[in-house]
């Protein structure tokens, strides 16, 4: 036989050698723009979620004990060391249901919203906030039973650091309790929502897709300054993009009128954050569209977070994205109050409820900072 031929293996290797012998790769592939890869696929955002929440965990409270999905979520969370559950509910139905389903939850708290020595401190607790209403001792008892107050007010009381509701339970049902015992952080006027947008690539920030119909201006500012931060706590550098019809000066009316005046009023409360107002969605996520139109924003084309200005165009957006993109949609998370409370969709499935649980551990982590 004559002399066997390098394999294909062999030449790339010694091309490979011959190229680092003679190129600065590290130049080289800064000159190429890709010195430092960014991408963050939907699985390794869930996995940092989970990772973060397990650093330091938190207790957080589940009202829905009732629910196979809350039971399968929380022996999830148990199971990966998520966090540290109180789940409420009758003990023994809801363990047996447990065990019905072959699951583990024995390292849960089970609590009945009916505990007399609970229920007692809690009234006790409500009716000193509400007594300006003239809520009486004998109401306040009454109204604490109730699921989501009594798991508002374990989260007031210190009892749980955070509460995940609403798989079964209304949007409202669930935040109520929270405007009136738990209220919002100072400077902060309004509750409102996020939805953390994990596409094939990247992470976005939507916002109000879930809670404020119809803004005003103030209440727009107030929406794009809280989910900055709540970008920022979920390691996502905020450059916030206020959404409408028209880019710059190019449009008016009473719509984009108000957009402007929410982007003057951010500009004015937070002059350090990066925000273009109003732009299109286009000209906010495309670096092409943003160059034609908004050559000098240091937001078009990269922006980060985006606030709709109003329910409609927001629900609407998150929902085509999530189903046309393949997105992943985490939320909605509830931002702006004191301490954190996350309304679930009365759709949610178990990988939802764990992705919940672990945002609101995580933004105890920072409330507790």
């Amino acid at each position: 036989m004559g002399a066997s031929r390098p394999t294909r293996a062999v030449a790339t290797t010694g091309r490979w050698a011959f190229f680092q012998a003679h190129v600065d790769i590290a130049e080289f592939t800064e000159q190429l723009g890709l010195a430092e890869a960014h991408v963050v696929t939907p699985l390794m955002f869930q996995y940092g979620l989970i990772e973060r929440a397990r650093a330091d965990r938190r207790r957080i409270v589940l009202p829905e004990g009732e629910d196979d999905r809350i039971l399968r979520a929380a022996a999830t969370v148990l199971a990966r060391e998520v966090a540290d559950l109180t789940i409420l509910g009758d003990e023994a139905s809801v363990r047996a249901r447990a065990a019905e389903l072959g699951l583990d939850i024995g390292a849960a708290q089970v609590l009945s919203p009916t505990d007399p020595e609970l229920v007692e401190r809690f009234a006790a607790e409500y009716a000193r906030l509400r007594a300006h209403k003239g809520i009486t001792l004998a109401q306040a008892a009454d109204t604490v039973t109730d699921v989501s107050y009594f798991g508002t007010m374990m989260v007031h009381l210190g009892l749980a650091d955070g509460m995940v509701s609403g798989a079964v339970h209304t949007t409202a049902h669930t935040i109520r309790p929270s405007f009136e015992i738990i209220k919002t952080k100072p400077g902060v006027n309004v509750v409102s929502s996020v939805f953390l947008m994990a596409l094939a690539d990247r992470v976005l920030v939507y916002g109000d897709c879930a809670v404020i119909p119809d803004p005003t201006s103030e209440q727009l500012a107030d929406i794009a300054i809280s989910s900055a931060t709540t970008a920022r706590q979920f390691g996502i550098d905020p450059r916030v993009a206020m959404l409408s019809y028209s880019t710059g000066e190019s449009g008016s009316g009473a719509d984009v009128d108000k957009v402007r005046a929410a982007t003057a009023l951010v500009r004015e409360r937070a002059p350090e954050l990066p925000v273009e107002g109003p732009i299109q969605y286009d000209a906010a996520a495309d670096a092409a569209v943003a160059k034609a139109k908004l050559p000098d924003s240091a937001v078009a084309g990269r922006a980060t977070v985006f606030v709709f200005p109003d329910l409609n165009t927001g629900n609407n957006t998150y929902k085509a994205v999530q189903r046309s993109a393949g997105a992943v949609a985490i939320g909605p998370v509830l931002q702006g109050l004191n301490k954190p409370i996350n309304d679930l969709s009365r759709g949610a499935l178990v990988d939802d409820i764990v992705n919940t649980v672990a945002i609101t551990a995580i933004q105890a982590q920072g409330d507790a900072a």
